[in-house]
């Protein structure tokens, strides 16, 4: 890929957090990302998918035919696996607590149901699935992981979602980091990171064109 190339891909998302880290990994090898709103693309897929890969793949096969699959298109699916809870939220933590993007109702009845569970069965990781959909007819996938446990109550005032109560390792929180530390180490970043890899090795993408 040199640098004169540049490739644009549709993003099926209008979360402007969500963009701002996809933007970050898919410049640094020189593609460019659009959200649906600025592609001018409604697209609303029933996420019906038992895991986060198939989900993905849900989001971009919809955005790709809603765009005439003459453009890039990718998707991400992502959310945070509690062990002490056999792995919910799942593919419901966006929904967990019943109303779609309820960050604050959804940490509400997480820290609810671990409420006296003991730091060493609190732990947990965030996973993200992005899918690739290319007007070539190619297909790329990967999956991010980030670790970790949750915590007994908020800490931090960055990131979104359920970061205030997800703690790494080291006992940081990842709602006290700085959004490019955050992005640095973060499930989706990670995701992303391999996929831009594998951009690296395709010669020519055809990419959105405003």
């Amino acid at each position: 890929m040199t640098k004169k190339q540049k490739y644009d891909f549709i993003i099926a998302t209008n979360n402007e957090h969500k963009l701002g880290e996809i933007r970050a990994v898919l410049s640094s090898v020189g593609c460019g990302a659009r959200s649906l709103r600025e592609s001018g693309i409604e697209a609303d897929p029933e996420e019906n998918g038992a895991t986060f890969s198939r989900n993905a793949r849900i989001k971009a096969e919809a955005v790709f035919k809603a765009a005439g699959g003459r453009f890039a298109v990718l998707a991400d699916d992502s959310g945070l696996c509690v062990d002490f809870l056999g792995g919910r939220p799942g593919v419901h933590t966006a929904r967990y607590a019943g109303e779609h993007g309820d960050s604050e109702k959804n940490m509400d009845k997480l820290l609810a149901e671990l409420k006296d569970v003991p730091q060493n069965e609190r732990s947990a990781r965030f996973v993200s699935c992005v899918c690739a959909l290319l007007p070539s007819g190619e297909e790329l996938r990967a999956t991010g992981f980030v670790e970790g446990y949750i915590g007994f109550e908020r800490e931090g005032a960055g990131g979104f979602g359920y970061d205030p109560v997800f703690r790494l390792p080291n006992k940081v929180g990842i709602a006290t980091l700085s959004d490019e530390r955050k992005n640095a180490i973060s499930h989706r970043g990670r995701a992303l990171r391999k996929l831009a890899f594998k951009l690296r090795g395709i010669k020519r993408i055809k990419g959105y064109r405003p």
